[in-house]
Formats: C-alpha cells, structure tokens, sequence
C-alpha cells in the first residue's frame, strides 16, 4: 500500500460568486419603496498552506478533485448573500507548485506559506445597489462571477541540510538511524529504502536536518530504479555525503567506481547538485576486510580532494567526528547564504494610455470578427443576464464608457460587424451597434430596453439571403422546360 506520495495532478475550482438580487420593495403605505435587492457572496478560494505536519501529498493521490464553496446569491430587503468558504489544503514544507506546462508558479518553503490555487468569483450586484439617478428601478441584477478552475502539479522536494547518496544497501539507513532520532526501515536487500527519510542531529550548538535518499543505480537521472523519482529531494540540500560499502558482495564494485557513477548521476541531473559542497564516509569497517579496504581506498579519496571518514553504524564508530563536520559545512552554507530581505511593497500605477483592454481583427468565414479581451469587458460579459434587456443595455452602457466603442471604431468596425468578447473557446458573439449609450429616456418598463427592440443589423442581412435562397428555389421548382 502506498504511503508516501511526492508527486500528485490537482484539480481544483474555486467557488463561484452569488446572484445579485432584482427585487422592489413592496409595503403598504409605501408606495414607492424603491429597489431593494442585496448583493450575493463571495465564492471561495482554494488556498495551499504549508504545515509542517504534513509529510506526503497521499490525501490528495487519493481525491485529486478539490472544490471549494460558492457565494449564496443576495435576496431582497438589502439581504447580502453569504460568502462562500475558502478550501484550506495543508501541504507539506518544500511543495512546489507548477502549472500543466511546468511552469513555476510557487515555491513554498516554511511553515505558514500561503499560495491561491484557485481565486473565487465575485458577488454580483444587486438592483439596489445599481440605482441611480437615471435608473431609479433597475429591474435587472448582476449575476456572480464563475471562480477559477484548472489543473496545478503539486511536486514535494525535501527540505534538509545534508542529504545522504549512495548504491542501495550501502547503510545510509543504519548511519542515519544512529546520527538522528529517525527509524527507518532497515534490512539486508537492495531498495529496502522506498521514500526519503528525516532525522534531526545536533552537534554542539548546531542543529541540521540529514535526508536518507533512496538508493541510486547507474541511469537513475533518465529514471533507472528510483532515482530520477526521489533526486528532487536532494536539490535544496546544502551538503552532500557520498555514503560508500566497504563491505559490498558484488565483485565487479569497489567504493571508488561507486562514488564515480553515483558523481555522474548528480552531475547529469543537474539543478547545481555538482557543485554542492560534499564528502565521503566510508561504511561498514566493522565487517571482516571492510577496514582493510578503507585503508586502501581512503589516500585515492583523499588525492581528489574528498574529506573522508571511516564509520561503522553497527559498532558506532567515527560517528562523532562525522556528525561534527558536517555541521561545520552546514554552518559555512548557512553564513554565506544571502540574508533574506522584508518583502517591499512596490505599488505600479496604471499608465496612462492604458485602456485595460485591447481590440484586435479577425477573419471568421470571410466576414470581419472583432475581438475585445481585458479584464473588465471580459468579467462584465459573465455578470449579464443576456435574457434581460436592461441588463444587455447597461453592459452596453458600461462598455461605451470604458471606451469599446471607440476602440472598435478607430479598428475599422462598421455598423452590423460581428464583435466577440473573450477568449475564442469561451466568448460572447454579437453584432455591434454603435452609439449605445442613453438617457433615462430611451429606458421602458423594468427589464426592457427599447434600443434593443429592432432586428440586428446582421440578422436582418441573413434572413433577406435566406429569403432570396428560397426565391430561388421557387423558381426552380416552377420552371417547366419545353
């Protein structure tokens, strides 16, 4: 069964945002109680949270899928809907979060660090607050916002100061077991070690966390055993040990071709594993001819430029010392690390000719098609009820005052051109009237605007060549030949 996942494809939708309410109110002796329609709630937000208690991604291998609640839309008598609540998922410290393409988006690192997956949509508003003093009434609401939704790769790369590497069966688990307070599992088999293991060691005043890394063979960075799964945890690493079998029982290996295959590994890794700062222990002098081998291994060792110890895990030899130099290198990397800055706030305004939006040509079927994207065209579209004529006429109206219109008209659009907002999977596709915008005058009854009552310029044109087809086809079915 498994119990450790590093590596899990979440799914996850923010809630969407309420209904805006369209309602009057209505009381005897209070003839004119005005609109009084509330707004509706906030959807939720799925927000990733880094607890220190969480170790694996497990929960989320077994249900990808994460919802968060919607915003209960508003009601009348200025009744604001409830907010929907934020989904909190506890992710372990070391999650980075990238998107489909393995892009990036967040690096959590210590305890407390907060990432929005996922944003809720917002509460549409209600009819009250739409009054003014042109639209007294409004007899139409906005609709809430959908959230966002899509796909984020969760990848969990350990957090520790000094990662132990090595062939399987080498002892990395036994010498941790006896650095540390950790109890991995132990036996006589190659890969005994299936998911990387934490210890805490203190020596002197200097406390560092040590990483047993699951056993490397030659091809792991392409994926051979387990290396290339388990390789990511040794990335934020500060040290590196190469832990060495004195006492292997395969003839065709010695601790000096180990250490050569497993520097070739990390270095066709990459991700600077290279250049990390590294020295050799070798294990296992405890076992008959093990010692002997050290003694013949160790100046070749040293010739490179390795710092070398002998260490038994069984017999607790040479662990002192080891335990004591490896914290010197930790205490080295943790003094030339860069101090960490307060996060300023850096505030851009917006510049000027900044329109927030942007309108571009398009050829759809040999007729013009003109595309608006931006923020707030986009965001107004979702929040209309197209089945409402008011509300069709006051996005007109809030389109016009953001300056669409003129866009479209220095881009060439005519009278009855096809105008698209949005993205080209997901967007609304109307003919364009220009000069929308009016006074309260042009505004009938509550849900009705009349500038809308007149065929589109568009639609009229197919039907008059629907209507010529079928002219067509009448003469043809009357002709009778000679």
């Amino acid at each position: 069964m498994t119990t450790f996942v590093d590596r899990v494809e979440l799914h996850v939708a923010a809630g969407s945002g309420g209904h805006g309410c369209a309602s009057v109110h209505r009381e005897k002796f209070k003839p004119l109680g005005g609109p009084d329609g509330g707004n509706g709630g906030r959807g939720g937000d799925v927000i990733l949270v880094v607890d220190q208690d969480v170790t694996t991604l497990l929960d989320y291998h077994h249900s990808p899928h994460r919802k968060a609640t919607n915003g209960v839309p508003g009601a009348g008598d200025h009744c604001t809907g409830k907010d929907g609540q934020d989904l909190v998922l506890p992710v372990p410290d070391g999650t980075v979060v990238l998107d489909k393409q393995g892009n990036v988006l967040a690096d959590m690192v210590g305890q407390g660090t907060t990432f929005i997956a996922a944003q809720g949509g917002r509460g549409g508003l209600g009819n009250a607050a739409l009054a003014s003093a042109r639209r007294k009434a409004p007899g139409f609401a906005l609709l809430g916002v959908p959230g966002d939704e899509g796909d984020v790769v969760l990848e969990l790369k350990t957090v520790a100061d000094v990662a132990l590497v090595g062939y399987p069966s080498a002892g990395k688990s036994s010498l941790i077991s006896v650095l540390s307070a950790a109890k991995p599992k132990i036996a006589d088999y190659p890969f005994t070690t299936l998911v990387p293991n934490l210890g805490v060691v203190t020596a002197g005043s200097t406390v560092y966390t040590i990483a047993d890394v699951p056993g490397l063979i030659p091809g792991a960075s392409q994926g051979k055993g387990l290396g290339l799964e388990f390789l990511r945890h040794v990335e934020r690493c500060s040290v590196l040990v190469h832990v060495l079998d004195t006492a292997t029982l395969e003839s065709d290996r010695d601790p000096v071709s180990d250490l050569d295959v497993i520097e070739e590994e990390l270095k066709e890794y990459g991700a600077g594993l290279e250049n990390r700062p590294r020295l050799v222990v070798l294990n296992k002098i405890d076992v008959p001819d093990g010692q002997d081998l050290a003694d013949m291994v160790r100046p070749d060792l040293e010739e490179r430029g390795y710092q070398v110890f002998e260490v038994s895990a069984v017999a607790h030899k040479g662990l002192k010392e080891l335990s004591f130099a490896l914290a010197g290198l930790v205490a080295e990397g943790r003094a030339a690390k860069p101090k960490e800055e307060a996060t300023r706030v850096v505030i851009r305004p917006k510049a000027v000719n900044d329109a927030g939006f942007t309108v571009t040509r398009e050829d759809a079927e040999g007729e013009p098609l003109y595309r608006v994207r931006g923020e707030k065209p986009e965001r107004w579209v979702r929040q209309t009820d197209f089945n409402n004529d008011e509300a069709v006429g006051y996005l007109a109206d809030r389109l016009s005052r953001l300056g669409v219109e003129e866009s479209l008209m220095k881009a060439g659009a005519k009278h009855g051109d096809g105008v698209a907002i949005g993205p080209e999977d997901n967007a609304v596709v109307f003919d364009w009237e220009p000069t929308m915008m009016a006074g309260a005058e042009m505004l009938g009854r509550r849900g009705e605007d009349h500038r809308l009552e007149a065929p589109r310029p568009a639609t009229q044109r197919r039907r008059d060549k629907q209507a010529e087809r079928d002219e067509s086809q009448q003469q043809f079915d009357d002709f009778e030949p000679f």
